[in-house]
């Protein structure tokens, strides 16, 4: 929500500028206006924001600290993405998966089988893996973010 604050005040401080500095006409004025705001918005939706990479709080349970390295049997949301984006554990197995994104994701089984609903930024969701098999899952707020849980027996 902060940078849109700052976009909207640079986009308005911009218009005014302009307004002032070419005195044109108002119909004008409102042209460039929607110039200017279009191409600000389209280039902030192109800029890749450090938020979504910054790690909320320590390592896993098995990590290393703030490096974002998961310990054994977690799995982070971390950079728009799972890491690992591919584990293996034996039948019988808990998974957890932690967000370390600054915003929402979920964990949601490829087949139905597990959905962790919304995990905000720093929420857990664990399930365990009873029978052997290859079990995909993916973020259904961002569907290119994919992985998966390989499980023997």
């Amino acid at each position: 929500m902060n940078e849109l604050k700052k976009l909207f005040f640079v986009t308005t401080v911009l218009i005014i500028i302009i307004m002032k500095k070419f005195n044109v006409s108002s119909n004008r004025n409102l042209k460039v206006a929607t110039i200017l705001f279009t191409v600000l918005i389209i280039a902030m939706s192109c800029s890749k924001s450090t938020a979504y990479n910054t790690p909320t709080g320590a390592g896993g349970t098995g990590g290393t600290g703030g490096t974002g390295t998961p310990g054994a049997n977690e799995v982070f949301i971390q950079g728009m993405a799972f890491n690992p984006v591919s584990i293996s554990v034996a039948a019988g197995t808990t998974i957890t998966w932690t967000n370390k994104d600054a915003i929402a994701h979920t964990v949601t089984s490829s087949t139905n089988l597990f959905d962790s609903g919304s995990l905000s930024s720093g929420g857990t969701y664990t399930f365990t893996f009873a029978n052997a098999g290859t079990y995909s899952y993916y973020c259904s707020f961002h569907p290119s973010m994919v992985a998966k849980v390989i499980v023997t027996q």
